[in-house]
């Protein structure tokens, strides 16, 4: 007498893999297939948004940490988390030479983690100079700004001097008067530039004299103009690098 075969009983991990993943809502998100051969592998990072800046092969030497010691990763990561701490203190900051220093000394005192809120902010800052100037230092040594790199190694100085304006014009908004005396000083040399000094110097200060007009341009920078032009920057300073292909093999 002949039996049937019973269906073999799927472990409960695997049916909820099947129901989470093997599903028409995911399918249609992430349409190049699942990542079981290297065709598809390579089709998941180049088709996604968050992956395709990443290379779909990579040297061998570029696995080790010590190749690059993730200098321009911790920069990047220490630019998110300084945009996120920045937008909560945005909250509690008015940019007046009325109210600036009280407001700092009311987050520090009276919100509640307001004081780590703040000193968060500013060791990210110091942090993020720390490994970006290391960062250089690093693509220097290792010869890694030669051709064809050469455009990326100039889009990389961009990137310093836009992360050292940030932690300037971050450096006044207190509005003490360490910030008045560097507000001061800062757009004195700017002015003794020949030519163009003093207009700019202008600009800058919104008049003759260091006041309300200054302290909002540089707030304005600082919250806006900076971090927009760091971050196209630094989407093209990735780009770069895949376009290159990948990271610069040691010398």
């Amino acid at each position: 007498m002949a039996t049937t075969e019973q269906p073999e009983r799927r472990a409960l991990g695997d049916r909820l893999y099947d129901v989470a993943f093997h599903n028409r809502v995911w399918r249609s998100v992430f349409r190049s297939g699942y990542p079981n051969t290297p065709r598809n592998q390579m089709l998941v990072v180049a088709t996604n948004v968050f992956l395709h800046l990443h290379p779909t092969r990579i040297h061998r030497t570029h696995v080790k940490i010590t190749h690059t010691f993730c200098l321009g990763g911790l920069s990047f990561f220490l630019f998110l988390g300084l945009t996120i701490s920045g937008v909560l203190l945005m909250f509690y900051y008015v940019p007046s030479i009325d109210r600036a220093y009280t407001d700092i000394l009311a987050l520090e005192n009276n919100v509640r983690f307001g004081l780590l809120m703040r000193n968060m902010h500013r060791w990210m800052a110091h942090g993020m100079v720390l490994t970006v100037l290391m960062h250089m230092m690093r693509v220097f040594y290792t010869g890694a700004y030669k051709p064809p790199r050469e455009f990326n190694w100039v889009v990389g100085v961009v990137l310093l001097v836009l992360t050292l304006l940030l932690s300037f014009t971050g450096y006044l908004l207190p509005w003490d008067q360490l910030a008045i005396w560097a507000i001061t000083v800062g757009t004195n040399m700017v002015g003794s530039a020949p030519i163009l000094g003093e207009p700019n110097r202008f600009v800058l200060v919104g008049g003759f004299q260091v006041g309300q007009s200054a302290l909002i341009r540089f707030y304005t920078l600082h919250v806006i103009g900076l971090p927009l032009l760091a971050a196209v920057f630094m989407t093209v300073h990735f780009w770069r690098i895949r376009r290159d292909g990948g990271l610069a093999r040691p010398l």
